[in-house]
């Protein structure tokens, strides 16, 4: 798909998904990877942000690292589908909401400061709507990234990234990480900025990042695309109901394939959902994500398994994860 994109906005894109510079003027060391100033990199930025390709730059944070989140699944009648998704919508905590191919026909994430704010989320969607909701948190993550590939090319295969921090963030984490929900400032010295807003000096912000994404709460820093403006709209949530005691065997092989964007481990609700293992799989085309998903059947020998593809057909919401508890969960 030509989205229009300049030969260095694409390489921007491409480049800096992952490892943005934790320098004092860090849009400084792009522009020399780009052969731009620094004023003209930041302004790229700013275009790409404008035209809904990136939504910031800043962290992705691991599930239930900071604070707690689930994935919920609603089964909601076609014809009210668009009234329920606007009220899930409202709760402050929600920050995923999709509609997928399925009975379970919408599908969102629900991130709060613990499980308590998650909890109550859900019973005030449940009570509003008067539907079921079904609370699928995370067991296990055995890869997590999001990253395109924009140019294409990628390795075909590559070594399973298990899931999990090694340290506990701490007050000052917390609060690092609720400064940056909306992403870097785009100033020449963003990091002295977000110092300033939160009454630290510049290397302090810089030392608890790098701590951050070293201990693994941080799982990537840089551009978040918006992967459904650059043309990902083939993009599936692939499900099987693997045995408990193959489930790590077969998510290694799953997790190993490059197309594989997300991989992990989720409780069954039966009757209603009977699958444990997870795979996202974003593509452009519909036949294209279909035969990589048979490619992963192929590898793990799970052909034969209970399973599932539930293409997304309509994003209801999308942005960054809020840590803080927000001035009043209430919602009208």
């Amino acid at each position: 798909m030509n989205l229009g994109l300049a030969p260095l906005d694409l390489t921007l894109l491409d480049r800096w998904q992952r490892d943005f510079p934790l320098l004092p003027r860090p849009f400084a060391l792009l522009g020399l990877t780009l052969g731009l100033a620094e004023d003209e990199v930041i302004a790229r930025i700013e275009a790409l942000r404008a035209r809904d390709l990136i939504s910031r730059v800043g962290a992705v944070v691991r599930p239930n690292t900071v604070g707690a989140s689930t994935l919920a699944a609603m089964a909601v009648p076609p014809a009210h589908l668009e009234r329920v998704a606007t009220r899930v919508n409202a709760e402050a905590a929600v920050n995923h909401n999709y509609e997928r191919e399925h009975r379970l026909n919408l599908w969102f994430v629900v991130t709060a400061a613990d499980r308590a704010g998650v909890a109550d989320a859900l019973a005030r969607i449940e009570v509003d709507s008067g539907l079921e909701v079904l609370d699928l948190p995370l067991e296990r993550a055995y890869h997590i990234d999001l990253g395109f590939a924009l140019s294409g090319q990628s390795p075909a295969e590559r070594p399973c990234r298990p899931g999990g921090a090694q340290i506990e963030p701490d007050g000052g984490d917390r609060a690092l990480l609720n400064a940056l929900e909306d992403g870097l400032p785009l100033d020449p010295r963003p990091y002295a900025v977000l110092a300033r807003r939160l009454g630290w000096i510049e290397r302090d912000v810089i030392v608890r990042l790098a701590h951050l994404i070293d201990g693994g709460v941080i799982s990537r820093f840089g551009l978040v695309v918006k992967h459904r403006s650059l043309g990902y709209r083939a993009n599936a949530m692939a499900v099987w109901d693997v045995p408990d005691d193959e489930v790590d065997r077969v998510a290694a092989i799953f997790a190993g394939h490059a197309f594989v964007t997300l991989c992990y481990r989720r409780p069954r609700r039966r009757p209603h959902w009977p699958y444990n293992l997870f795979c996202m799989v974003h593509g452009r085309d519909r036949a294209r994500v279909l035969a990589e998903i048979e490619t992963l059947n192929r590898a793990a020998k799970a052909d034969g398994l209970p399973q599932a593809v539930l293409f997304s057909r309509h994003c209801f919401k999308q942005r960054g994860a809020r840590f803080a508890p927000a001035p009043s969960e209430a919602v009208a």
